[in-house]
This record gives structure tokens, C-alpha cells and sequence, in this order.
């Protein structure tokens, strides 16, 4: 017998791993946040557009919210105009704005929208415009200690998630579609705001009142301070690990949004590597994953 993925006993291990979790998980909604280098990466790509398609084709209605940072950014690079960023968050005014709806809305969500189609599912674009999808409101950034009161923080049409009207995507779900959506909404002036694609992924979660919420990232998960993956966390673990400074600089909104998620009812929230091929299904459906697991309350 050989190790390899043609080996009838090794598929029949994997299937036989793979059971419980798909009636487990059958009629549940799935959020996957599809970011990182699972987006500009061509083998990547095709093998998360595949692990979607078996989400739908097993019973799982799995929901796509995507960024698409780095495509801005070369489009923004190519027209001439610099990307600026504070405190992490693009600086956008009406000419990045439509740059941002462009490639989001555009270039970026319809790739993933043929990519999933291309598999043999049935993938529908949105924009959080769509349908009263995302009712969003202007970020404000706090100002920093030793900024003079009149210190301009503007960064401009960066939103945040005022709310979320979801019976668009439970109609596609029920119509056997899988929603692709970009993370643009719109407030009460009428102005489209660029909001964060995890913070999206994790309301929508929330509203939708997800089984999973997955955050595909460039790492393997959250590490400790000795390199070692963590997983299998609660709440308050998770608190513990940000007063004590283990979770810091970039994974810490991410960690922030899978916690708030399953505060507010998302059964967990999974921070896993989307360099790692299938990643989502061999977090799904096998019983050592591929990243971090963040639990929530057990029902009472």
C-alpha cells in the first residue's frame, strides 16, 4: 500500500473521517472569508472554488465574502494615484472609492463568481448594495495621544457594518446558489463606503446565524510565543491570549472579529492557512484541521 492520494484505502479513511462532520453540518450555513494568497494564487484559487462547490453539493449552504486589497492597489498604482493608509486602513476618497467598486464589485468578485461556476456551482456576485444588503456608516477613528484637536483623521468612504438585511442571501441559499459577495455598502447619505471584508464576513455570520465563520489567512493560524499553533480556544482563553500581548499586530482584528462573532451566536470561528490546498475542507471535515478553532457557547 502507498501514501497517496490514488491509494483506495487512504480515500476510504478520508471519506470515512469526512462523514460525520457533512451530517453534522448538512442545512448549516458556512461564512468563508476568502482572502491572502488563496486570491492571487492560480492553484489556490481553482482548489477553493472546488472546496465551495462540495460545501453546496453535501448540504451546507456556505456563504463567500472576499477582499481584494492588493488588486486596488495595482489598479490605483496604474492609473497614477499612490494608496495611502492609516492605521492600517486604505485612505479612500471618490476617486479610490471607484476604483474600490470597480475591482471589488467588478474584476474581483466575478472571477470568483466563474471560478465557482467553473467547478459546477452556481455562483451569484453581490455587492453589500444589493438587496439593502449592508447598511453601512462612516468610520470614525479615535484620535491618537499626542494629536492636536484639529488634526485631520478623515480617511474618507471607509465604512463600518450599521446592519445587515440578509433575506437576499437566504433566498439564494434556498434557491441552491452560492452568494459571492464584495464588501461594499452603502449609508444613509447614498454613498458607497469600503468596509472591511472579516468584519463583513463576521456580521453577515452573525445575522445569518452561522454554524462556522472561516477567516482564510497567510498563516498557519494563531500561534504562541514558541511557534506552536493554537486551536480549540473559548472566549476566554482568547481574552487571556490578547491581555497577555500573544495575539498582536495584524491577527488581532481578525481574532477580535472571529471572538465578537462567537459572543453573538456564530457556533465557531475558524482562522485557518489559506496557502494550504483545500484548506477549507481539510478544516471541515477531518479531525486535525488546518488552523485555529474558536468555540462558543454550547446551546442550552
Amino acid at each position: 500500500m502507498t501514501d497517496t492520494p490514488t491509494d483506495p484505502a487512504l480515500v476510504a479513511h478520508v471519506l470515512t473521517e469526512a462523514l460525520p462532520y457533512i451530517r453534522r453540518f448538512q442545512g448549516k450555513t458556512i461564512v468563508v472569508k476568502f482572502g491572502g494568497n488563496a486570491m492571487v494564487d492560480d492553484a489556490l484559487k481553482h482548489s477553493f472554488a472546488r472546496d465551495i462547490v462540495l460545501m453546496k453539493l453535501v448540504g451546507f449552504n456556505p456563504v463567500v465574502v472576499h477582499g481584494g486589497g492588493p488588486q486596488i492597489g495595482k489598479l490605483l498604482a496604474r492609473i497614477g494615484k499612490e494608496s495611502r493608509f492609516i492605521e492600517g486602513m486604505r485612505v479612500t476618497d471618490d476617486e479610490t472609492m471607484d476604483v474600490v467598486e470597480m475591482v471589488l464589485g467588478g474584476l474581483v468578485n466575478k472571477e470568483i463568481v466563474q471560478l465557482i461556476n467553473g467547478q459546477g456551482g452556481r455562483a451569484v456576485g453581490l455587492t453589500g448594495k444589493d438587496g439593502g444588503l449592508i447598511r453601512a456608516r462612516k468610520l470614525v477613528l479615535p484620535r491618537r495621544e499626542g494629536q492636536s484637536p484639529d488634526e485631520d483623521l478623515d480617511i474618507g468612504q471607509v465604512g463600518e457594518v450599521a446592519h445587515v438585511d440578509a433575506s437576499v442571501v437566504d433566498m439564494l441559499d434556498s434557491g441552491e446558489f452560492i452568494p459571492v459577495i464584495a464588501p461594499i455598502g452603502v449609508g444613509d447619505d447614498g454613498r458607497s463606503y469600503n468596509i472591511n471584508a472579516d468584519l463583513v464576513a463576521g456580521k453577515l455570520a452573525e445575522v445569518l446565524k452561522a454554524e462556522k465563520l472561516i477567516l482564510l489567512t497567510n498563516t498557519p493560524g494563531l500561534l504562541d510565543s514558541e511557534g506552536r499553533l493554537l486551536t480549540g480556544l473559548d472566549a476566554s482563553r482568547v481574552q487571556d491570549l490578547i491581555n497577555d500581548g500573544t495575539i498582536h499586530g495584524g491577527m488581532l482584528p481578525k481574532i477580535r472579529c472571529a471572538l465578537e462573532a462567537v459572543e453573538r451566536g456564530v457556533r465557531s470561528a475558524h482562522i485557518i492557512d489559506g496557502r494550504v490546498t483545500h484548506a477549507v475542507l481539510l478544516e471541515l471535515f477531518t479531525d486535525s484541521g488546518v488552523g485555529t478553532l474558536i468555540r462558543g457557547s454550547e446551546p442550552s
